[in-house]
């Protein structure tokens, strides 16, 4: 693994080019900086995992980011879930709103050094006892980002509030780099952990490759795979359009 994270590194540097990053999705590893004041993202995307006889993730869910204020980001995402076991059984529906406050508490003269907050509620919305306990779940994070002129690298960690019978608080954690190829291409990926969110089941550590395909400065395709590195033989996947406005 240290050797294939050495060589996507020296990939990267070995390029050239430049056009502004954007973090988060289509990774789970965020970062501190806020959408700028005033100015808006849209999300429409699929987000996925498959295991064997079991898939289940997003089919689609809008997400949205405004820069309510300097420094601060409101954020709501809508996903319409689905699910599919072994006996191809097809389960699709609607349950929790995501609601979250993004704010950057620290940022260096250059914003080359960042640090911030992301808290996240995930809040029962339509009950769905197929992808809900009608529970409000919730996530304290804290995430760091610095930046080398096109290279950008963030990461962090938080702890999970994870209510309901069977279930348990979880934590989850990651580190990202990424770089702009060039003003139309950007790659990246990710090193993330997950402790068990439900008893009996075990922590897990996966990776992600991925990037965006820059069609302009507000049109943009974005993707990520991966698979897990311990347990589950979970594949994982991200697709989706961001407009920046």
């Amino acid at each position: 693994m240290k050797q294939l994270f050495s060589l996507v590194f020296v990939l990267f540097i070995s390029l050239s080019g430049s056009l502004k990053s954007y973090a988060g999705p289509p990774f789970g590893t965020d970062d501190p900086e806020p959408v700028g004041f005033r100015h808006w993202e849209y999300y429409l995307s699929s987000m996925d995992q498959f295991q064997p006889g079991f898939s289940t993730g997003t089919l689609p869910h809008f997400e949205l980011n405004y820069g309510l204020i300097r420094g601060c980001q409101i954020h709501f995402e809508l996903p319409m879930n689905y699910s599919v076991d072994k006996n191809k059984e097809f389960r699709y529906g609607y349950a929790f709103t995501e609601i979250g406050f993004k704010y950057r508490f620290y940022s260096s003269k250059d914003e080359s050094f960042q640090v911030g907050t992301f808290p996240i509620f995930e809040v029962p919305t339509v009950k769905n006892t197929n992808f809900s306990n009608n529970k409000l779940q919730v996530y304290l994070p804290l995430w760091l980002q610095k930046s080398f002129g096109r290279f950008t690298t963030y990461g962090g960690g938080g702890y999970w509030i994870n209510p309901g019978d069977g279930n348990k608080n979880w934590i989850y954690a990651g580190w990202e780099i990424q770089y702009d190829i060039s003003k139309h291409f950007t790659m990246g990926g990710e090193l993330f952990y997950k402790s068990p969110a439900i008893n009996g089941t075990h922590s897990f550590v996966g990776f992600n490759i991925g990037g965006f395909v820059n069609f302009s400065e507000k049109l943009h395709f974005i993707w990520s795979v991966g698979h897990s590195i311990t347990n589950d033989h979970t594949t994982t996947a991200y697709a989706g359009f961001l407009i920046t406005i």
